[in-house]
């Protein structure tokens, strides 16, 4: 399967890729938690993900089901394997809500990544039509507004049961916006699609999540 030089709509990670992206991003994790360096990125790596590509890295607590970080890039702005490098290491110790994560904490946290393909403006005639425009388990949503700017990943309206409209005011509450601002002309919608894999237990193996 050969991958273009942007990631696209039609995205394509077999299974076996996907696995050396989880792999690559735990070990990421493992090396900065021991050496408080960022790892060099084996040729091999840099080589088969060298297509540029939004990314985010979630950290989720196995025993209790719960996020421990979620950091990434929306837009494709760096190699995939450095995105994923980079957003790993913010995952783990730099997002602002979890304080950093210990190399102990480690061994009870599972690791996924989505690989995110370039975020697209909606646009609708009405504004009210904009949830139409959405769907439910394969968009994810960018709300931006001023300095304002926030980001669901396809997954969290699935995890949450929720419809279109929740979600696209749920992506506004997100960027510190009030719920209904993607009513608003001045609020651009943006939607994207990822693929997500992650691992079914902490170092166990890697599945195909959306």
């Amino acid at each position: 399967m050969i991958l273009v030089k942007v990631f696209s709509d039609k995205m394509a990670l077999d299974l076996e890729k996907a696995e050396k992206l989880v792999r690559f991003a735990r070990k990421t994790i493992e090396h900065y938690l021991s050496k408080g360096e960022r790892i060099k990125v084996p040729e091999d790596i840099e080589r088969e993900f060298s297509d540029k590509a939004g990314v985010f890295v979630t950290l989720t607590t196995f025993d209790t089901s719960s996020l421990r970080g979620c950091i990434g890039f929306p837009e494709p702005t760096m190699p995939l394997a450095l995105a994923v490098r980079d957003a790993a290491i913010s995952a783990a110790v730099s997002d602002p809500r979890f304080p950093p994560l210990s190399k102990d904490e480690l061994g009870n946290v599972t690791v996924e990544v989505s690989v995110l393909s370039k975020p697209v403006l909606i646009r609708a005639k009405r504004r009210s039509d904009i949830p139409s425009q959405i769907e439910i388990g394969r968009d994810g949503l960018i709300v931006r507004k001023g300095i304002f700017s926030g980001l669901l990943l396809p997954q969290v309206a699935v995890e949450y049961n929720m419809s279109a409209e929740e979600f696209v005011s749920e992506t506004c509450r997100k960027a510190g916006l009030p719920f209904d601002s993607w009513l608003d002309e001045g609020t651009e919608v943006y939607k994207f699609q990822a693929e997500v894999f992650g691992e079914e237990t902490p170092k166990g193996r890697v599945i195909r999540k959306l």
